[in-house]
């Protein structure tokens, strides 16, 4: 069985983004609409827009209520949706393709391929996006 959302569900996901590390999707629903099982490996999701709606796996169902703007983690999950609210969902998924090679420490200045960072570390930094 296909389990690519942007196999799976066409109309709802399309890559705006990729490399040999990440995949980013953008995703946008209306309400009433419904995605077919698929898969996503460990990601991070930050929502464009407010939405509602309800997640089922393996025969059960949980409905959520997410803000605007907010970042989260989501560890690698099968699952299908819909959108039980009065607003369409937009968001945008990074997937992570792989872990950070074990001689590798991630967020360490100067560590090849690694270059000084921009700005503070996001572990140093606090607020609605990186609760």
């Amino acid at each position: 069985m296909q389990s690519d959302p942007v196999v799976t569900n066409p109309q709802f996901y399309r890559v705006i983004f990729e490399n040999e590390r990440v995949r980013v999707l953008e995703y946008l629903d209306r309400p009433g609409d419904e995605t077919v099982p698929h898969r996503h490996p460990d990601s991070v999701m930050f929502t464009l827009t407010a939405f509602q709606r309800r997640l089922s796996s393996g025969g059960r169902s949980v409905d959520v209520d997410l803000p605007e703007g907010v970042a989260r983690w989501l560890p690698a999950q099968e699952h299908s949706g819909s959108n039980i609210g009065d607003t369409a969902t937009h968001t945008i998924f990074v997937e992570l393709k792989e872990p950070v090679p074990a001689t590798l420490t991630p967020g360490t200045p100067g560590t090849p391929g690694r270059p000084e960072p921009l700005g503070p570390d996001a572990t140093e930094r606090r607020g609605p996006l990186l609760d």
